[in-house]
């Protein structure tokens, strides 16, 4: 099935804030349904929380699942922090208010929760309250609902036996300057079905003989190597909003499956935009936890190079038994005008400011052997797969 695309309907819709925060403090609990999409501040008992709701980015998994069935993410900021202060999110139904679940406030400030974003297709409102712990009051937020993340811009479900007409083959040529002279992107890496994309790295066939691979400490010839790599850049792009993909990686260094984002007419000096690697992973024993999340921009003609290995990536899996390569997981950015916020099932795992881009981005999908790693995975350890469930586009364009 191709991907949908639905775009909103009102101006309204177009006017919304790039985020739903709303900031509060003690005394705030009497706020009503008519005010849960405003914004609004308070100080009282210098306690303050922010309560942000989120698209529905939260959803790990064994099998392939719906994109409509995947949880809201709420996530309460509360300053001061107090490491391990329980936080209640409540649901507003009809006139009260219902607990709906419960966290722990973290070393960042932060509680994090995954939540309805509808009933009956009609929004629903939040509010958290932080509970009175170690001297500090009961502190209860103004609500926020989730009406502007009902209808998602773009959707593809991956539900058909073919690529849909969005996607389009990228890199299909061996590439040296581009560090992949052994290997590149062919539709014979690329396949549909299940209710799941599949990328792959593959040998050519039809590529007689080997390929010297050069990594940091060592040279080896290997056989040359076809990617699964596509992108949306003649049929999609957008500019602000909340961009997640639901994978299972490959499981073997000397790959690295990415979803990531260039600016329409590519990443250069003097560009507008720049490439978001939302989320690149290296395989399930890198030492580094194999996770990493970057953003690629010039200054001047120099290519910066910001971000780095997610740190204690265990710690973003729901449990021992689960991992990079046995389950789904949701990977996201959230990209407003002044921030780049990156998440894994909802819960935050970077953000930056230093550079943000202000063009069209579209979006790519690809398990790429380039040189520097192939030479890590011998020839007979192919074929390898990284799975994609679903992608979805929620875009907050800015007056």
């Amino acid at each position: 099935m191709s991907a949908r695309r639905v775009l909103a309907g009102s101006v309204a819709a177009l006017l919304l804030p790039a985020s739903l925060l709303l900031t509060t403090e003690t005394g705030s609990a009497t706020d009503s349904a008519a005010r849960s999409a405003s914004t609004s501040v308070t100080k009282k008992a210098s306690q303050k929380i922010s309560l942000e709701v989120l698209p529905q980015i939260v959803q790990q998994g064994r099998g392939v699942a719906s994109s409509a069935s995947a949880k809201a993410a709420v996530t309460a900021t509360i300053k001061p922090v107090k490491v391990g202060r329980p936080v209640v999110l409540e649901q507003l139904q009809g006139t009260s208010w219902k607990k709906v679940g419960k966290a722990k406030q973290d070393k960042a400030g932060r509680a994090e929760f995954a939540a309805l974003v509808s009933k009956s297709g009609l929004p629903l409102t939040y509010r958290v309250t932080a509970e009175k712990y170690k001297g500090l009051a009961s502190v209860t937020s103004t609500s926020a609902d989730t009406s502007r993340w009902l209808t998602s811009t773009f959707t593809d479900e991956f539900s058909g036996s073919t690529l849909g007409p969005t996607w389009a083959m990228r890199g299909q040529d061996y590439e040296p300057t581009s560090k992949r002279k052994c290997s590149k992107g062919d539709p014979k890496a690329v396949k549909v079905g299940g209710g799941a994309l599949r990328l792959s790295v593959i040998k050519d066939k039809a590529h007689k003989g080997t390929c010297k691979a050069v990594s940091r400490t060592e040279t080896k010839k290997i056989a040359y190597r076809l990617n699964g790599h596509i992108g949306s850049q003649q049929a999609f792009a957008f500019r602000y909003g909340v961009a997640a993909a639901r994978i299972k990686m490959q499981k073997m260094q000397g790959q690295h499956g990415s979803f990531w984002l260039q600016p329409i007419g590519e990443n250069h000096p003097g560009s507008d935009g720049h490439e978001i690697d939302v989320i690149e992973y290296f395989g399930d024993k890198h030492p580094q936890g194999g996770l990493t999340s970057f953003i690629h921009w010039y200054k001047g003609q120099r290519l910066i190079k910001t971000g780095s290995w997610i740190k204690d990536s265990k710690s973003f899996l729901k449990n021992k038994r689960d991992g990079w390569s046995k389950n789904y997981h949701v990977f996201s950015v959230q990209w407003t005008p002044n921030v780049i916020i990156f998440r894994i099932d909802g819960k935050e795992t970077w953000r930056t400011s230093a550079r943000v881009s202000k063009a069209r981005q579209y979006l790519i999908l690809s398990l790429l052997a380039s040189d520097y790693e192939a030479l890590e995975l011998p020839d007979k350890k192919l074929p390898q797969h990284m799975y994609v469930d679903w992608v979805r586009v929620w875009e907050t364009p800015q007056p």
